[in-house]
């Protein structure tokens, strides 16, 4: 068979062999499409789920800010934005009053051609358009507090706004169980003191701090609290096929809308096995998710759950900003072996912002070996960190199946952490 990977903007072709334990390509349950996804979303903004209709929410307002994911989620903003313009203009508040707040969390900020990819040429010429930055403590207001008298500090231009708008996309996540809701402001527009807490070794190695758990998951309760205490309006959520094209448009109450969406997802994302692989071939689902090695823990964590102890996983991600961060890559010095390393976070020796999805792929690291085929990192670096760099998938494929022998469960999984695998509870 002959497999297209999602990887970077075109793909990637592999051949794969069929082996008796071959457990196949694994996709996402597609949903059906939208067939006309302007009058759907515009549907849902006047018949929202458990809320008035935004157009009745704005009567009043004398402004309001859309919080919008940044450039690594593919948010529709080019179809959510307008609908919610026109929605809000028609209820008395003009557009000059709008602000669309990129809720970067603690990546770049999203300007010159970027902004235009993100929404549209039109828009990034004529919008108030702010990036949110989680280190300008001067753009940040005490909302109150969470977990152990954590201080929230969120975006003074979305306290401070008279109607406060979410958008976003929901697919399965490796800490928040689901992307999507409370997420828009913790971490998108929280400031980085918030942010060591909720990405701090002790919750990333929470059990419960998971791909598609929400129930005793201590980073999405966090995230409705700061939530409750900075306060939201109204939730405009969508689902995407793997194509990207839209499934689903959840408005309304910013946690019950938040909560359909999924329900609705998790019909299709989530993949239970019988038994655990010896090895899994998958992706980071492509551009834009796989622009750098920190996102690339997304792909990673997406398989680890349904790999067996001592299995290996190989992940396709292009790559092409390399590790990310500059204060991610730093984050990689402090990196002597998988299981020093995560001693060495658990006792805060140090703390460096991004160390978070370190820890997540040498938590995976203490049960599987990591393979990576990428065109963004040299090969030398990645040994140096503990990763296998390959040359060829189909012939990393054939020496696994030497290692793990011609019986080895396996799997293939192209869109990578759109689809989540897992083991019956009792694994």
């Amino acid at each position: 068979m002959r497999i297209r990977l999602k990887y970077g903007e075109k793909g990637l072709d592999i051949n794969c062999p069929q082996t008796p334990n071959f457990l196949g390509v694994l996709y996402p349950e597609e949903a059906e499409v939208l067939p006309d996804p302007i009058r759907s979303i515009n549907d849902a903004l006047s018949s929202p789920i458990a809320s008035r209709p935004l157009r009745e929410l704005s009567v009043g307002k004398s402004n309001a800010v859309i919080v919008i994911s940044d450039i690594t989620r593919p948010v529709p903003n080019k179809l959510l934005l307008p609908a919610i313009f026109q929605h809000l203009q028609s209820a008395g508040i003009p557009s000059d009053k709008i602000t669309i707040l990129v809720a970067t969390g603690i990546h770049r900020p999203n300007e010159g051609h970027e902004l235009e990819q993100l929404v549209g040429k039109e828009m990034a010429s004529s919008c108030r358009i702010i990036n949110h930055k989680s280190k300008k403590q001067e753009d940040m207001v005490l909302v109150g507090h969470i977990g152990d008298n954590v201080p929230a500090l969120i975006n003074k231009h979305y306290y401070e706004a008279d109607l406060k708008i979410l958008t976003g996309f929901i697919e399965p996540h490796m800490w928040a169980g689901f992307s999507g809701g409370r997420k828009s402001i913790l971490p998108g527009i929280s400031s980085l003191k918030t942010l060591e807490y909720m990405h701090g070794p002790e919750m990333v190695a929470h059990p419960n701090t998971r791909y598609g758990v929400l129930t005793g998951n201590p980073f999405h309760d966090a995230g409705l609290a700061i939530m409750r205490q900075a306060g939201a309006d109204f939730l405009v959520n969508v689902t995407l096929n793997t194509n990207k094209q839209l499934t689903g448009v959840f408005a309304g109450h910013p946690v019950e809308a938040h909560l359909q969406g999924v329900a609705s997802l998790s019909r299709h994302c989530v993949r239970t096995l019988d038994q655990p692989l010896d090895f899994v071939v998958t992706t980071n689902a492509g551009a834009p998710l796989d622009c750098n090695l920190y996102q690339t823990a997304k792909g990673i964590s997406g398989v680890a759950g349904a790999t067996r102890e001592g299995g290996v996983i190989l992940v396709a991600s292009e790559c092409l900003e390399g590790f990310g961060s500059d204060e991610y890559r730093a984050v990689f010095e402090h990196v002597t072996t998988p299981a020093e390393f995560i001693q060495k976070l658990i006792k805060k020796e140090f703390f460096i912002p991004d160390q978070w999805c370190a820890q997540e792929t040498y938590q995976v690291m203490l049960k599987n070996d990591i393979w990576i085929y990428t065109h963004g990192i040299d090969p030398e670096t990645l040994k140096r960190f503990h990763f296998n760099p390959v040359k060829d998938i189909d012939q990393a494929i054939i020496k696994l199946l030497n290692m793990f022998g011609e019986n080895a469960r396996w799997a293939i999984v192209p869109d990578g952490p759109h689809l989540i695998l897992k083991l019956p509870a009792e694994q």
